[in-house]
């Protein structure tokens, strides 16, 4: 699912549909249109997709034998990869190199707090359910709040109840199902303290990924562009020692060539110029784990 601009100066999403259905030249067509457009792809999907689209991913990058598509499945739930994927269509319009574009999504991700309220866990096999909380998925009218990530967690509903959030300014984005409650928004955002709060429509893989079509998917991030321009430009920068692209962490999203952290020469801008402004004082600064390497996986 591609979410709307949250402003001018986002770039617009290149929605791959039917991938596990079309011939497959018509999947190279529409790559190689991209590559041709933009020079560098970086394809953002949720593991809840078939896997037949995940095979033709592979297959398309294969057959191009192009090191310019970067394929990248983060462990988020599926409205959580929706905002993910908006945040680096945010950056797309700043002065980063596609390396670093492409590495910033793992950087990204762990500043993403993603879950939902579900009226089942009976069917949720992507995180841990004790036997006690799928025999009570069967009493009528049990829910459930579960974060998928950064941390898995599953509480039963009750009065008080919420998850750990954030510990620095966000923003939230909720997603309605079949289940019908006010605990999101009344209770679980005010109590991570969000500063913003917008619907969506739900994304098509939820059901799949949640395992059940009544619930409330939610998920809270950081918003302003100045804050994730810092986040990003406050890493270490290396260049790939096998595709010499410019990145950050130890890791190549294109070519997937680990190398050694050695200091990057800064490249100069050459298409896009535009900067943003610096972060205010409260944006949350990267932690000590984040600010200098990107861990690798």
């Amino acid at each position: 699912m591609a979410l709307p601009p949250g402003d001018d100066r986002t770039m617009p999403a290149a929605v791959l549909a039917d991938l596990d259905s079309q011939p497959l030249e018509h999947s190279l067509a529409a790559f190689q249109v991209l590559l041709d457009q933009h020079g560098h792809v970086v394809v953002v999907y949720s593991a809840a997709v078939p896997k037949a689209v995940e095979r033709r991913l592979h297959t398309v990058r294969s057959l191009l034998e192009s090191d310019r598509i970067a394929l990248f499945r983060p462990d988020l739930p599926p409205l959580g990869l929706a905002v993910l994927a908006r945040q680096l269509r945010q950056l797309a319009s700043c002065d980063l190199s596609p390396g670093v574009l492409g590495s910033a999504a793992r950087l990204l991700t762990h500043y993403i707090h993603a879950g939902a309220l579900l009226g089942s866990v009976a069917r949720l096999d992507r995180l841990p359910v004790s036997l006690k909380s799928h025999a009570k998925s069967w009493v009528p009218g049990s829910q459930f709040g579960v974060l998928a990530h950064p941390q898995p967690q599953l509480v039963r509903m009750g009065p008080g109840v919420t998850l750990p959030g954030p510990e620095f300014a966000t923003s939230m984005l909720v997603a309605k199902g079949q289940l019908q409650s006010d605990w999101v928004t009344a209770t679980l955002a005010p109590s991570w303290k969000a500063q913003g709060l917008r619907e969506a429509v739900l994304p098509a893989e939820s059901q799949e990924w949640w395992g059940t079509g009544k619930l409330i998917e939610f998920a809270s991030f950081l918003p302003d562009l100045s804050v994730l321009y810092q986040l990003v430009t406050s890493v270490r920068q290396n260049i790939c020692h096998w595709c010499g692209i410019e990145l950050i962490g130890d890791r190549c999203v294109f070519c997937s060539a680990t190398s050694p952290a050695t200091p990057a020469t800064p490249a100069s801008p050459t298409t896009n110029t535009a900067s943003p402004a610096t972060a205010p004082a409260s944006a949350p600064s990267a932690s000590p784990r984040y600010q200098h390497q990107l861990p690798a996986g």
